[in-house]
């Protein structure tokens, strides 16, 4: 430029130094950043930044040293936030302790972006305790609404949700008002602790307010209510999105196929291609396993068939798994085998699995084995294998096979965990195991619980006989079935709720087919909703019905 007459000044510099690390030209621009006559503390901030975006953290790090050096420790603050974004970047909590010590030196900690970039590194870096101590050492006028968000951030990254749900009490009750980060932030929060009301108050405060969601606050809110079960919310949210991307039509399409509303989500899927939006290989999984949960063979070959003839979209193990289930669960077990031999790559455990679920369901012995020897054989430690091929042999009256199996599991160390089924009743979790006496109510759960079997008899109700209790003699089954877990928490939440009150409960532990028909009759004669979410996926029960259509 200078060749030409033209004598840029600083400004310009600086914005040249800018293009080339946008465009990826590191090396071009570390000799425009080296050939300056003059360096500015923006300067050196820009040129820090490209090298952090472009995945050089250590570069940046050392960049920020030459400028200790060539000026002493007085870097700017915005300076020092890319240094200190540099650390997280490269994970590295000891240059983040360093940086901490030099923001610290140079009294730097009133501006209010730099105690922010430390909790985020503290809590990247998995310091979350420091990050804490950051946050509460601000100075309260510098605790803006960004803090505030980091540090909820930070306690969602790390799982702790009570104290998320804490902390933003404190941040509402401190006068600062939440924005769409917050919102965002806090529904994984409300999503991990079952608060859908917290979500709902929220939401409805967001918009008395005038904000609008973004994109990421909308299809977190459409998530959330798929996740616990209210389908008609999340379908409102997402019918009024101002606009969407592939991960808020991925969530609607998921949330229909765990919900058992397979129709459903063929048509949001049929109506995302019509739009002119490709699917990836997450919208694809979605629609398939709705497919596989509702039993559309024909859907999902056709769907299965549009993502092999896009070489952008080649199935993977996982859409393998899915359809070898779907054709499995309609007994097409050799279509589902042959789906095994052809695949275009090694058989995957969740493909084995896939086949010894299907072989569970239509009690193939033979072809049960074959896909118990190559599953175990991949994956020996895992409980689950042994636990579906145990229930095979149990329901097909092969106690010495299932003897087998038992024997096996105590040679190898591993035990089945106690299936555990709760419920929320006033904001307080209930949790029930089989056979449980520990609750105070226990007698008047027992006995509502007995009750309503004797009237769900009258109107037709036979126990189921698969899937029994091996270490239960056959004399004792039939009583014992009766005191599942998730029949306990339906028994309590009758007991301790309105009379039209809808139930949901929760349980660690795939729903018996026993379980299933006990509570779809419970919602015929109490004229109760009940929502079960099982290991697997969501039962919504209505008047004596399942929204699954008693396929799962």
């Amino acid at each position: 430029m200078e060749s030409a007459g033209f004598r840029p000044d600083q400004y310009m510099w600086n914005r040249v130094l800018g293009m080339y690390l946008a465009c990826g030209m590191l090396a071009e621009a570390r000799e425009v950043f080296d050939g300056m006559p003059t360096r500015s503390r923006v300067t050196w901030g820009v040129m820090m930044g490209g090298l952090v975006d472009g995945k050089r953290p250590r570069a940046a790090l050392t960049l920020f040293r030459e400028l200790c050096d060539e000026t002493g420790p007085t870097a700017a603050p915005r300076v020092l936030v890319v240094a200190v974004r540099a650390a997280t970047v490269l994970g590295s909590a000891r240059a983040g302790r360093e940086l901490h010590c030099c923001v610290a030196k140079m009294g730097a900690c009133e501006d209010q972006y730099l105690p922010c970039a430390l909790i985020d590194m503290y809590s990247k870096c998995g310091h979350i305790a420091d990050a804490r101590r950051v946050f509460d050492g601000m100075i309260p006028s510098c605790r803006g609404v960004v803090a505030w968000n980091t540090m909820l951030a930070a306690y969602l990254l790390h799982g702790r949700s009570e104290q998320a749900l804490d902390l933003y009490h404190g941040m509402c009750g401190s006068g600062v008002q939440p924005d769409q980060f917050t919102f965002s932030t806090m529904l994984g929060v409300f999503s991990r602790l079952g608060l859908l009301e917290h979500a709902r108050q929220m939401h409805a405060g967001l918009v008395q307010s005038g904000l609008r969601m973004d994109i990421v606050g909308n299809t977190a809110l459409v998530d959330l209510y798929c996740k616990w079960g209210r389908m008609e919310d999340a379908r409102h949210v997402f019918d009024r999105m101002p606009s969407r991307n592939l991960v808020s039509w991925n969530a609607l399409i998921a949330g229909y196929g765990y919900h058992g509303m397979g129709a459903k989500a063929v048509e949001v899927f049929e109506r995302l291609v019509a739009e002119g939006i490709a699917p990836n290989h997450v919208t694809f999984l979605g629609v398939l396993n709705a497919c596989r949960f509702s039993g559309f063979v024909d859907r999902g070959k056709r769907i299965f068939q549009l993502m092999a003839h896009n070489p952008k979209t080649k199935p993977r193990a996982m859409h393998y798994a899915c359809v070898i289930e779907l054709f499995g669960r309609q007994g097409l077990l050799d279509e589902a085998y042959s789906m095994i031999r052809k695949a275009p790559f090694a058989p995957t455990a969740n493909m084995w699995g896939a086949l010894l679920t299907a072989c569970r369901i239509n009690k193939n012995i033979q072809l049960a084995r074959l896909a118990a020897e190559q599953l175990l054989a991949m994956e020996p430690q895992k409980l689950n294998n042994y636990i579906v091929l145990l229930n095979l042999y149990i329901s097909s009256g092969k106690h010495d096979e299932a003897l087998t199996v038992v024997n096996t599991l105590k040679k190898a160390g591993l035990h089945m965990g106690a299936a555990c089924s709760w419920i929320t009743v006033k904001k307080k979790d209930h949790r029930f195991f089989f056979n449980d006496r520990l609750s105070p109510k226990s007698s008047e759960i027992y006995r509502r619980l007995d009750t309503l079997m004797e009237e769900i008899k009258e109107l037709g109700y036979v126990t189921e006989d698969d899937e029994l209790l091996p270490d239960i003699l056959p004399d004792e089954q039939e009583t014992l079935k009766v005191y599942h877990s998730e029949k306990l928490a339906v028994a309590f939440g009758l007991i301790s709720t309105s009379p039209s009150a809808p139930l949901t409960i929760n349980q660690n532990h795939r729903l018996c087919r026993d379980c299933h028909k006990v509570i779809k009759f419970v919602s015929q004669v109490t004229k109760r909703e009940i929502t079960v979410r099982d290991a697997s996926r969501f039962h919504h029960f209505k008047l004596g019905t399942c929204s699954c259509g008693d396929y799962w």
